[in-house]
Formats: C-alpha cells, structure tokens, sequence
C-alpha cells in the first residue's frame, strides 16, 4: 500500500471522484468509489515517497492526458501546475521527467485492476430496462494499436513479417469484451499480431473467465467453432454468432425443424488441436445447437443472407426476429471500439515501451469507462438509453465543464449538484441519430495529400541525402 495518510488520500479520491461525476445524489455514484480504488492501490506494494505524484494524482495526470486533444505529456504537467495552483499549492516543475517516472513506478496491475473494477460495477448497476430479455449481453471484439518504433516495442510486439526492418511499427492486437447494455469493457487481453497461439479466439478464451451462469456472448463469424460453444456452454454462457461458411455448411433439411429457415442440428465434435487427448475424449461427441438463416433484403447492404448460430434453442421465447435484431447490434462492438481508437486517439499510441503501452492502452479504456458512467447518469435522469447518447458529444461536453468541475471544489454541496444537473442535461441533448438502414459508398471525396511511402529505413535516406542524392 502507499505511503499516503488517510485525509490525502480521501482528499485525492474525493477529487478524483469529481471529476467524473462520482459524488452527490446522482446515480452510479458507487462506480469510482475508495472501495474500488483501495484494491487497486494494494497492487501496489512499495511505499510511494514522491509527495506530489502520488498513485492517484498520477493518474488522474495521465486521465487528463488521455481525455485531453492533446496528448503530450507537457500539457498535462501543465494541468496539475494549474490545479495546484488553484488550490493555494505551490507549482510544481514543469519538466516531464518527474512525471514520466511516476508512470513507469505503477506497475501495470494498478492500472488493469482500476479500469476492470470500474467497467463491471458500472455492469453490475445497469438499469434492468437496458438488458436484453433480462440478459445480460457481452459482445467479443479484437482491433490492433501501432506503437513508436523502438527496440523494446518491436521485440514485444513485432511488426508484420511481410515489411522491411525500418519501414514498419510495432503492432498489438487487443481484445475487448464489452457490455451491449451500456457499453463499459470489463476486460481486455493483449497479444502480438501474428503468431501461434496469438490470435481473436485465444484471447476470447483467456477472458472468459468475466462471464456468468445466464450470460450471452454475442460474437462474430471468426469465434463460431466447436470449442467455443462447448467451453462456453460448460459456464452456463449462451453464444450468439454467425455461420462461419469456411468450417461448416447450413443444410436446413437435416435436424429437428423450429420453422422456416430455423431448425436445431447436433455438430459433431472435430479433431481439437491444442487440447491434450484425455481432455479431448472427455468432451461429449457433439454439442446441440440452433441454426436460423436470415434474408437481408435492404438495398446497399453487402450481406444478403446470414445464418445464426445460437445455443438459445426455445424458439417461443427468443424467436427468429429477436436472434435477427440482436445480432444487427453486434455493430455496436465496432462503433464502442472506434469511438475509442478514433475520438480518444488510441489508434497510435505515444509510449516507447511495453509496458508502458499497456498502460496507455488500460489508461485509455478507464476513460472510456468514465465517460460511460456519466452517459448512463445522463440516460437515467432523462429516461433513455445509454446508447441513444453521443459518446463524442458526452466527452466534449465533459472536457468542457472540465475547469468548472476542478475549480468548484471549495463550494456548496447545493452549487455542485446544479452544476452536475446542468452538465448532464447537456449531455442528453446529444442524441445519435436513429438510422438502422443508412448505407454509403464505400469511396473517399477528398484526394489524400501526396507523399511517397519509404522503401528504406528513413537512416538509409538521411545518409543519401547527405551525399546529395536528390531521388530517393
């Protein structure tokens, strides 16, 4: 535990807090709370001497960094110098190192544990209106990150066998499992890009262990194989995907009829590779499964026909339009990831090693989660859904009251409340547009600026251009 006594350390959670609306009457207010931080903080097992970096104030400095446009690490020194000084603190130095330092002294399960604890009691709390059949649904999703070009991050993380040393960046595949009900990931796994052992299905089986006996796992083509549903099935876990065409084939002649297009069929049990042979002869000779195809008939839409895949086999109570329409949202697992990747900018991360990577990335996802947690206050106050909200006007709104929220500290519990009303009233005014059947081409209107990619590595060109090679 660090060494902090306990008013600072209230006081710092109690800021924390603040920030992200966790105090007060509103509900969630028990999503970041000194419950949820203090096993966190336990990772930490040396005593913590710095007395202005301290564990929480790092990250809340590196909070501010990530929500902020600019993710330099100047900037957000200069945010503390500003918060301190507005406290009747003296500043602090503005040179990065000490700053840079405090990052690297957390160890990395200070940061998952944090990010993980406040993605599934967000979960935990959501309203029973949002659950789907009184479910709750899990999606399953995997994306890459490009890193800075360093000896330690090609080593962890190698870039794709197919570039040239020099020309490429290290890569890191992640995957997330999310909640459909209001979007909070409650784990994430890290692997290389390429490799044995080092893709999606792995992943979704080293994470499995987040889900629950009545759980559903909505996933896409790439997770529907035998294993999956058999392990999953032996949680309790029901599966929701689709007919990957390249493993098997729908015949809907064959097993027992449900209706049209709709039937349940045994899969017999492959050969497992990766599995021992006992554990293999252990596991029964086939799994029961419900297969529903679907017609797509919407102009513009790529996909004409899919087949479903599911252990929910009561054809009354989930019918063939519900399995249709929960698995169209599965496209929400690719908006959460973007809105990640794309409107928080961790699509190419800043740090120049591993480790320091998979905080970015943890550091990332715990503002993902925060935000989420002020979109359902929002949704619960004004009675909608948490994915009727904007996750980029729910952040620029929250970066904007950012100031008002860090300077009110010393005022009424009455002042902040109306400010936390005003802030989610705002928050709600940001609705997405309901457009389920919306198509565009898939075409670029503006020219992309002109530059020729490098064919060699860029000190290969540099010793050219000293010699006065004009083309390289």
């Amino acid at each position: 535990m660090c060494d902090l006594n306990q008013g600072r350390l209230r006081q710092q959670i109690s800021f924390l807090r603040r920030q992200f609306l966790q105090e007060g009457d509103l509900p969630f207010t028990d999503v970041l709370s000194e419950k949820t931080i203090a096993p966190a903080l336990d990772a930490i097992e040396a005593s913590w001497k710095d007395r202005i970096y301290t564990p929480l104030v790092t990250l809340w400095v590196f909070l501010s960094q990530v929500i902020s446009a600019d993710h330099s690490c100047r900037a957000a020194v200069a945010r503390l110098i500003a918060h301190r000084l507005s406290r009747g603190l003296a500043a602090c130095s503005p040179r990065t190192g000490a700053y840079c330092q405090a990052r690297e002294r957390l160890p990395e399960t200070f940061f998952s544990a944090v990010t993980c604890l406040v993605g599934r009691a967000l979960e935990s709390r959501v309203d029973p209106k949002w659950l789907w059949k009184g479910r709750r649904v899990y999606m399953f999703d995997g994306t890459i990150v490009s890193m800075p070009d360093t000896a330690e991050n090609q080593r962890a993380y190698p870039q794709p066998y197919n570039q040239k040393p020099g020309l490429g960046f290290p890569i890191a595949r992640i995957g997330a499992i999310t909640s459909l009900a209001c979007g909070a990931i409650v784990n994430l796994g890290f692997s290389r890009y390429a490799g044995k052992g080092q893709g999606e299905v792995t992943l979704l089986r080293q994470l499995a262990s987040v889900f629950s006996a009545g759980d559903v796992l909505l996933a896409d083509c790439l997770m529907c194989n035998w294993r999956n549903f058999f392990e999953l099935n032996q949680r309790g876990v029901h599966f929701v995907t689709r007919l990957n065409k390249a493993l098997r084939k729908a015949d809907f002649r064959k097993g027992v009829s449900l209706g049209k297009d709709d039937h349940l069929v045994r899969w017999p049990k492959p050969h497992i590779r990766g599995v021992g042979r006992a554990a293999q002869r252990a596991m029964p000779r086939s799994v029961t499964v419900r297969e529903v195809r679907v017609f797509i008939r919407q102009p513009g839409f790529r996909t004409k026909v899919i087949v479903i895949v599911t252990t929910l086999l009561d054809p009354v109570q989930y019918t063939k339009e519900d399995l249709a329409a929960l698995y169209r949202q599965r496209w929400h697992n690719e908006l959460d990831l973007r809105s990640i990747k794309t409107t928080l900018q961790m699509d190419v991360l800043r740090c120049k090693t591993p480790e320091l990577v998979r905080k970015e990335v943890w550091t990332h996802i715990l503002v993902s989660n925060l935000i989420r947690t002020v979109m359902a206050q929002s949704a619960t106050r004004h009675g909608i859904a948490p994915r009727s909200i904007s996750f980029k006007g729910s952040l620029q709104t929250l970066e904007a009251f950012g100031p008002l929220l860090d300077f009110q500290g010393d005022r009424s519990a009455d002042f902040r409340r109306h400010l936390y009303h005003q802030l989610l009233d705002a928050i709600a005014c940001h609705r997405v547009a309901d457009r389920p059947d919306r198509f565009e081409p898939r075409k670029r209107k503006r020219n992309p600026r002109k530059a020729d990619m490098m064919t060699k590595p860029r000190w290969a060109l540099k010793r050219l251009m000293r010699r006065g090679v004009t083309k390289i």
